[in-house]
């Protein structure tokens, strides 16, 4: 099946790091422009990141440059966002996506199941 399956996801104090991880399966990863989308509690869509298919080019929410830099591993078909100063607004559903026109086209076709991301002391 074609999938993508997020982890990594857990419970962070405020000002700390943590890596999430996305693994794809089904389709030609090497050849996919994908990102990362988020969704706080109680709030809608937010998307923070793009890549393209070679990892040249890369996209960030403005909020989000300079603390989130997204990552891929086409050998392993893997999918990376290291998180970096978080903040307690940064708490979210994180979930993993492929676009189908370009990075930062935004029409993302797939979605993985996401991981919950928690900053909070």
């Amino acid at each position: 099946q074609v999938q993508l399956v997020e982890s990594g996801g857990g419970l962070v104090q405020p000002g700390g790091s943590l890596r999430i991880s996305c693994a794809a399966s089904g389709f030609t990863f090497s050849s996919a422009y994908v990102g990362w989308v988020r969704q706080p509690p109680g709030k809608g869509l937010e998307w923070v990141s793009d890549i393209n298919n070679g990892g040249g080019t890369t996209y960030y929410a403005d909020s989000l440059k300079g603390r989130f830099t997204i990552s891929r591993d086409n050998a392993k078909n893997t999918l990376y966002l290291q998180m970096g100063s978080l903040k307690p607004g940064d708490t979210a559903l994180y979930y993993c996506v492929r676009e189908m026109s370009g990075a930062g086209a935004r029409d993302y076709d797939l979605w993985g199941q996401g991981t919950q991301v928690t900053v909070s002391s």
